[in-house]
């Protein structure tokens, strides 16, 4: 180790230290024990430039343990990336771009949102995934467009998180060679001596899921690290490097659980700054000459890259350009005539249609990717081209296992690498397996899709373990998620074509399980408004009913009831709540009138989400208890939800 990096190293620690105890907020531990890890990596391996920091054959650096936020902010400023120093200053405080855990949106540099412990590695299973997908599709000989490595950073808490066992499983059954996980190995973690929670032989523990295993008992020893990190590229293998660390090192709390959470003293911080030299905040010129040096390398790296492009492209023209229009998600689909029609007699579950669309839109879109949690007999939702395995790379179907949390970070992860459309599939009511990586890729505005079934009660024969029944509401809580529930193949058809022009945020589609009949006889678009009349009344709107999903055949059904009663109404099919609260307000009147008060909604769930319709007089027919199991058609009788009980209780109130 020169000079150079022992300063370099000082000044990262320094730095961090005075933006959490600036800020008196954040975790100095992992800061302090892990720089010489961010700064080998940064300045010895990593293949990336502040000059370009999305360049698309940059590696990709997660930072797992994303509380030490304040070390990748530090390491970003000398970096050279647009990160100041004024914006260290406002470390955690409002409206700056150094937030309390690193967000993608907010900084350049930063490869994927992360903080939420155990989604960073799973993260980086996905960007593995794509790398590896992409590069044996496109690459040739001498010409390796797509070829780059995925490193991680993280710390006890992320190897003791169930989603974190999910993902380096599957990445160790894949062979993923070119993920690498760097382990701050501390022996702390909040509660105190990590010991106290958990004694697994890490080396032993990873080797058997089929990872090659690393330890370097200094992490202070820059020169030994790196000769780990090559070492760990030259492995067929994906690799974690256990890294002894002391946390906090150098504080007077180094070593403890105090450390990990609680900002050092004014008094200690200065006495770290006094010994580095300079003014509170600043840095040596020397330190930023040689990450100047350090950016002008990588910035080498891409113009080299970009020639390597230009021989691809006059070679190759045609892989060229299919690989930027994936880059850039650039492929139109008209749906009512190059994607599966359906006859008018047309009876079975959207989950069926949902399968037939999505094989079709894939031979379609060369970059659709995903798979299902073991489920792919059931929610008929399979990638084409064969699977995904360490034998064959350029398979589009992706066999997750029965790793739900898992699978959904790893699509995020496929789509923070650009090129791939990721989607996945499991049972609705495994959603809440799901939820903390669904939460992520709507905050980082991740286009994944997700195709739920097996939708309602009418799971049937399973039971109220596999019926969900909070499941909407839930989702369509997140915000900047468009949860579609569609009522029939053609919706279901309008929905996938809305999901498939998402860029910037995830979507899910919500399907039955068991069959349901047309209510449209062919596309209309009018999905993409979110509700829409399906059933227009005769003369004058006495009762307006909202349903969505196998709910809306119920719907008409109970009108034509009505009808007999020479009682009128308006069905209003509103399969997303999200695109129906995007519209102008003259077009949500002329849907739902104001001056109809007798509003009802149907929606086999806890549905609460439809109160906002129905004003004070409005009636919801939903369910806030857990189901049964039974036969489907008789768990839905016994709920009341058939056509003559709900139009009777409908009668009753007139």
């Amino acid at each position: 180790m020169h000079k150079i990096d022992e300063l370099a190293i000082k000044t990262l620690r320094v730095l961090s230290v005075e933006q959490i105890t600036k800020a008196a907020s954040g975790h100095p531990g992992i800061a302090l024990g892990a720089a010489p890890i961010v700064h080998a990596l940064y300045s010895r391996i990593l293949k990336a430039t502040a000059n370009k920091p999305d360049w698309f054959n940059r590696d990709r650096f997660i930072l797992a343990a994303g509380h030490g936020s304040a070390l990748l902010y530090s390491l970003l400023h000398i970096a050279g990336y647009k990160v100041s120093i004024d914006d260290l200053k406002g470390f955690r405080q409002l409206h700056k771009i150094t937030a309390g855990h690193p967000e993608m949106d907010l900084m350049e540099g930063v490869d994927a949102s992360s903080g939420p412990l155990g989604q960073g590695i799973a993260e980086a299973v996905g960007l593995a995934i794509a790398e590896e997908n992409l590069a044996a599709r496109f690459n040739k000989p001498e010409l390796p467009i797509v070829d780059h490595y995925t490193y991680v950073l993280c710390g006890d808490g992320d190897l003791q998180e169930g989603v974190t066992q999910e993902a380096m499983s599957l990445a160790g059954h894949l062979a993923l060679k070119k993920l690498i996980v760097l382990y701050d190995s501390n022996d702390i973690q909040l509660d105190g001596e990590v010991k106290l929670a958990n004694s697994e032989n890490v080396a032993q523990k990873y080797a058997a899921m089929g990872w090659n295993t690393l330890r370097l008992e200094d992490g202070n020893h820059i020169d030994s690290l790196t000769d780990k990190i090559k070492e760990a590229k030259a492995s067929l293998k994906p690799t974690i490097i256990e890294i002894k660390t002391v946390i906090g090192y150098g504080s007077s709390m180094a070593g403890t659980s105090k450390v990990h959470g609680k900002p050092l003293s004014q008094e200690e911080a200065k006495a770290m700054r006094d010994e580095l030299g300079g003014e509170e905040f600043t840095v040596d010129k020397d330190v930023y000459a040689f990450y100047d040096g350090i950016r002008l390398k990588g910035q080498a790296l891409y113009s080299n890259w970009l020639e390597l492009l230009d021989q691809y492209q006059n070679s190759f023209p045609e892989e060229y350009k299919q690989l930027m229009k994936m880059i850039d998600d650039d492929f139109p689909i008209d749906f009512k005539t190059q994607v599966v029609d359906f006859p008018h007699d047309y009876v079975k579950a959207t989950r069926a249609s949902s399968g037939q669309i999505l094989n079709d839109i894939s031979k379609l879109h060369p970059g659709i990717i995903g798979g299902s949690a073991d489920l792919t007999v059931s929610t008929m939702a399979k990638g084409i081209d064969g699977s995904f395995s360490s034998e064959d790379r350029k398979g589009r179907n992706i066999n997750f296992g029965v790793r739900e949390h898992a699978m959904a970070a790893i699509s995020n992860g496929i789509a923070l690498h650009k090129g791939l459309r990721p989607f996945c599939s499991g049972f609705f009511v495994f959603a809440d397996y799901m939820k903390p990586a669904i939460r992520l890729a709507a905050l980082m505005k991740l286009p994944v899709i997700y195709v739920f079934t097996h939708d309602s009660i009418a799971v049937g024969e399973d039971g109220p373990t596999h019926e969900p029944i909070e499941q909407l509401t839930m989702l369509r809580s997140i915000p900047g998620i468009n949860v579609i529930r569609p009522a029939d193949a053609f919706e279901t058809k309008e929905a996938w074509e809305i999901a498939l022009k998402a860029k910037t945020n995830p979507t899910v589609l919500v399907l039955t399980r068991q069959n349901v009949p047309l209510v449209k006889k062919e596309m209309t678009n009018q999905v993409e408004k979110g509700a829409y009349v399906i059933g227009y009344e005769k003369q004058h709107i006495d009762k307006l009913i909202i349903a969505s999903g196998s709910e809306v055949s119920l719907a008409l059904a109970v009108q034509k009831i009505l009808w007999g009663k020479q009682i009128d109404s308006r069905i209003i099919s509103m399969p997303s709540i999200y695109l129906f609260e995007r519209q102008k307000e003259c077009y949500k009147n002329k849907i739902l009138p104001t001056d109809v008060v007798a509003r009802y909604a149907i929606e086999m769930g806890e549905a609460s989400h439809y109160y906002k319709y129905l004003g004070l007089q409005g009636k919801l027919f939903n369910i806030n208890r857990f189901g049964l199991s039974g036969k489907f058609e008789e768990v839905m009788a016994d709920f009341g939800f058939t056509p003559e009980k709900i139009a009777q209780k409908i009668i009753d109130e007139n």
